[in-house]
């Protein structure tokens, strides 16, 4: 039975983490995006996010988007900076077309910080990128 279930691998749907300035703060802020590189729009989208270490686990919270339409990208949550010390995962869920994908982004402790930015797709930012 279990060799029967066909479970697709995830393509063209990241997590990126950016600092981006808050123009109502005045401040610089990390937030977590979920990005659609697809050329297809992806529905029911469930993200599921915790923080982790040997000794700490953070609350888990839960984001949920109706319809992440093609080539765009969605705020999941506002990161505080003492999370990076902490594995952090993504576990997104979603359909496109009549087809389940799920897939578990992490970014491992102290991955995120500002020597590891790169240019985000589609945002026009740099921020750290999750595959």
């Amino acid at each position: 039975m279990k060799k029967d279930i066909q479970i697709p691998q995830v393509e063209g749907v990241y997590i990126a983490v950016v600092n981006e300035f808050n123009e109502v703060y005045n401040t610089q802020d990390w937030s977590a995006y979920i990005i659609n590189d697809k050329e297809v729009d992806i529905e029911m989208v469930i993200i599921v996010t915790s923080g982790y270490s040997q000794d700490k686990t953070t609350s888990v919270f839960r984001k949920r988007i109706d319809v992440l339409p093609k080539k765009s990208y969605a705020k999941i949550e506002l990161m505080q900076e003492e999370l990076f010390a902490l594995n952090n995962t993504f576990k997104v869920s979603f359909f496109e077309g009549n087809q389940m994908f799920d897939n578990t982004y992490v970014f491992r402790k102290n991955t995120i910080n500002e020597k590891a930015l790169r240019p985000v797709p589609l945002m026009q930012v740099k921020g750290v990128l999750v595959k």
